[in-house]
């Protein structure tokens, strides 16, 4: 049962990835426009560019998690295959 709530929460697909880094962009500049609200001028500036900046590596690091994957996965098929 755990293991059917558990795929739930996979990403499978460049498709979900990207909704994913969408949904976290959207989070990231609401947050950041907060941070501008909070302390204006450069500092502000400076939490805001923070926010996004984050969204970009972990996005990077979504798709290059999710490539390895997919690629580990053809290589075992390949290899049960032989």
């Amino acid at each position: 049962m755990f293991s059917k709530i558990r795929r739930l929460f996979v990403i499978k697909t460049r498709w979900e990835a990207f909704l994913i880094i969408y949904a976290l962009a959207l989070g990231a500049t609401e947050r950041g426009m907060v941070y501008i609200r909070e302390y204006p001028g450069f500092g502000g500036k400076l939490l805001f560019l923070a926010c996004t900046g984050a969204v970009f590596m972990a996005g990077a690091k979504i798709l290059d998690c999710l490539k390895f994957e997919q690629a580990q996965a053809r290589a075992a098929a390949r290899e049960t295959v032989t």
